[in-house]
């Protein structure tokens, strides 16, 4: 879907401020919990690890959720939308633990039965194996398809539409798209694209290239 996580390519962002050489992974022991806290609810939401879903999640929170509260605030949140999808959370019970740990004395909604889909990876990681040959192979000119997927995508909003070269032909990964969703594998090829900047931006654009990881059904041939 075009959440705020597709940011890729749009203006308006400001800086970046690249993290400092030395900079601890964690620089406040909250942010070292919040992480913890994200990992963990994805296996209590899903009877599994499902990064896929956890992705949906991410790009379905508004910008407040998704931008201001930063980045491991951003997993927090993710997190506590799937617990509550899946009944794990009632909805609201986030909001009156901390009450109550202010001291104030909020009862907290009740949980029902949490609805956990059938989730049972055929393998472990996401790479498999195919028995069919690559739709595409290296130097072909392809093109991305200029689609809105109403559900989790991994096709970049700023390259739909857009030619490019394949580079190199990647094995065979689970596709996110459909694993998110719990509706099946779907394993296909990835392609390193190779796009000209002035071929995605027009020719006002800065000289440089992008290469793009893209899964097979994300392209199709051009003449």
């Amino acid at each position: 879907m075009d959440g705020i996580a597709d940011m890729g390519g749009t203006q308006g962002w400001g800086p970046v401020h690249p993290p400092k050489r030395d900079e601890p992974v964690f620089a406040e022991d909250w942010q070292r919990k919040a992480f913890a806290l994200a990992i963990l609810s994805i296996r209590a939401a899903n009877g599994g690890i499902n990064t896929d879903a956890f992705r949906h999640a991410l790009e379905r929170l508004d910008r407040a959720h998704y931008i201001d509260d930063g980045y491991f605030g951003r997993l927090l949140n993710a997190g506590e939308l799937m617990l509550t999808e899946r009944a794990v959370l009632a909805p609201g019970a986030i909001e009156a633990r901390a009450r109550n740990l202010r001291g104030e004395h909020v009862p907290e909604p009740p949980v029902t039965e949490p609805v956990r889909p059938h989730y049972a990876p055929t393998a472990e990681g996401s790479l498999r194996s195919l028995e069919t040959a690559p739709a595409f192979g290296v130097g072909q000119r392809v093109r991305a398809r200029d689609v809105s997927v109403p559900g989790h995508t991994r096709l970049p909003g700023y390259v739909r539409g857009h030619t490019g070269v394949v580079e190199i032909i990647q094995p065979a990964h689970v596709l996110p798209d459909t694993n998110a969703h719990f509706l099946g594998e779907n394993p296909q090829y990835v392609y390193s694209v190779w796009f000209d900047s002035y071929e995605l931006w027009g020719a006002g654009a800065e000289p440089f290239t992008v290469t793009v990881d893209m899964y097979e059904s994300y392209l199709e041939a051009t003449a």
